[in-house]
């Protein structure tokens, strides 16, 4: 009988327990509905807001982006035609509305891939024409998802800082350019290119960096080179 008893008082433990358990998810419905009844205003608020939010950035893209990258396109194309046919400076453009080149392109629309893409543009055309500031400041304001791009925007801007004598800069950019990008002969191209200005600063310990790195890794673009790089690290 005495088992019975325990068994039965068990049963009613856990009966009671499961009671509680609904009591308390009553109360908690109870409190919530007072809560929403008592802040009913406030929430709608929020709500209403929230949508609102969400419509206006559909309808920012769509009638806002969608557009203006539209027309940065056409400008574009247009600018790349002109650099096709050789005609550089027009290409470039900047200087009327009638032909926006480049530099309008990215003045006008630089809050879209496009303009960005017509900055880096328009810094390698100024490179071309030897305004290495100009050329620097422009390919800055380039941005991309694209690594490799990245990689050749750090790498030309490093082109400018040697040409404006600004050697240490250079190699700063050239670092950035060996690791911005997983595509191998990418990093392999501005691995050499930091270590030989290195080597040229008479950073032996950056330039072996350099050189060991193309030795471990690309082999394959390097034709052996790289053992050669690393004695002539030597010699400086």
């Amino acid at each position: 009988m005495a088992k019975q008893a325990s068994h039965t008082s068990k049963k009613e433990m856990e009966g009671k327990e499961t009671v509680e358990v609904f009591k308390d998810l009553d109360r908690g419905a109870l409190d919530t509905e007072r809560f929403v009844e008592k802040h009913a205003k406030t929430l709608m608020i929020v709500f209403g807001a929230l949508v609102l939010a969400v419509l206006g950035y559909f309808a920012y893209q769509q009638f806002y982006v969608g557009p203006r990258n539209e027309e940065a396109t056409l400008s574009y194309l247009a600018a790349q035609k002109n650099l096709a046919d050789g005609k550089d400076e027009l290409a470039l453009g900047g200087k009327t509305a009638a032909n926006p080149g480049y530099v309008g392109t990215y003045n006008d629309y630089s809050e879209t891939k496009v303009g960005k893409l017509s900055a880096y543009n328009a810094g390698l055309l100024k490179f071309k024409e030897g305004k290495y500031q100009e050329a620097y400041d422009l390919l800055d304001k380039f941005s991309s998802k694209n690594d490799v791009l990245m990689a050749l925007k750090y790498g030309a801007m490093a082109d400018c800082q040697a040409n404006l004598n600004k050697d240490d800069d250079a190699l700063s950019l050239l670092d950035k350019a060996t690791s911005a990008s997983d595509d191998p002969y990418t990093s392999y191209y501005f691995t050499r290119k930091a270590g030989l200005v290195a080597l040229a600063l008479k950073k032996k310990a950056e330039a072996k960096k350099y050189f060991s790195t193309i030795d471990e890794k690309y082999q394959d673009y390097d034709n052996g080179m790289s053992d050669s790089y690393i004695e002539m690290v030597k010699y400086y």
